[in-house]
């Protein structure tokens, strides 16, 4: 048990050596990724989590939507923007399994190339994610389109699925990075998703079990 543990906290601390991906390889995966692109029309991303609350790039509508086939889950160790190397946070991924309700944001064609390298720069630095072009329902009654989605790489070096519930909460109720505490990520998302009447029963069960814990340690202390 020991030994497993201390492989574990070794993965951690390696990941703070993790190199960002180079401008050079995040404008060619970009350029992969659009390279049956016309240019004439205009393009959808979906949303999962702090796309929904803080989406940083333009856009002309946004609709509520869903995938089937994925599902959110905080699966992605953060040692920057919501943790450290020494007390990891989590963000959300989409891993594969389920469906997973979010937001639909259209980019306007004139605008797509010079959004969509925000939106790399913001989300692909660490390769974490592969970027996948997927059918998407919307909640609005009005059919189905094609958006971009960040889906999670399960080889990812800090992919980490298989952390049970407990462990989950402890590090949202410890976690916290350069742009604030994986709780508060957490339950930004959750709001956000409440907003929309998006409610995730999982995401909000860890919210309220993190939040309960991390006030009776503050009452202890």
């Amino acid at each position: 048990m020991r030994r497993n543990a201390n492989r574990s906290a070794n993965a951690v601390a390696n990941l703070a050596d993790v190199p960002r991906l180079s401008p050079h390889d995040l404008a060619q995966s970009l350029a992969t990724t659009l390279a049956h692109w016309h240019g004439r029309e205009p393009l959808w991303v979906f949303g999962y989590g702090s796309l929904i609350w803080n989406p940083e790039f333009e856009f002309d509508r946004r609709v509520p939507a869903r995938v089937y086939g994925y599902h959110r889950k905080l699966c992605l160790r953060s040692v920057r923007n919501r943790g450290t190397p020494e007390c990891p946070g989590l963000v959300a991924g989409l891993d594969r399994g389920g469906s997973c309700a979010g937001i639909a944001y259209r980019v306007p064609a004139d605008s797509v190339r010079a959004q969509f390298a925000r939106l790399w720069e913001r989300e692909m630095f660490m390769g974490s994610y592969a970027p996948r072009w997927l059918h998407v329902r919307r909640l609005d009654g009005h059919g189905g389109l094609t958006a971009l989605a960040f889906v999670v790489r399960r080889d990812a070096p800090n992919y980490c699925g298989r952390l049970g519930e407990r462990e989950t909460i402890d590090v949202l109720a410890r976690a916290c990075g350069r742009f604030g505490t994986s709780l508060d990520y957490l339950l930004r998302t959750v709001e956000g998703l409440r907003a929309e009447g998006l409610a995730d029963p999982h995401l909000e069960r860890l919210a309220h079990r993190a939040q309960r814990l991390l006030g009776n340690a503050r009452a202890r202390g």
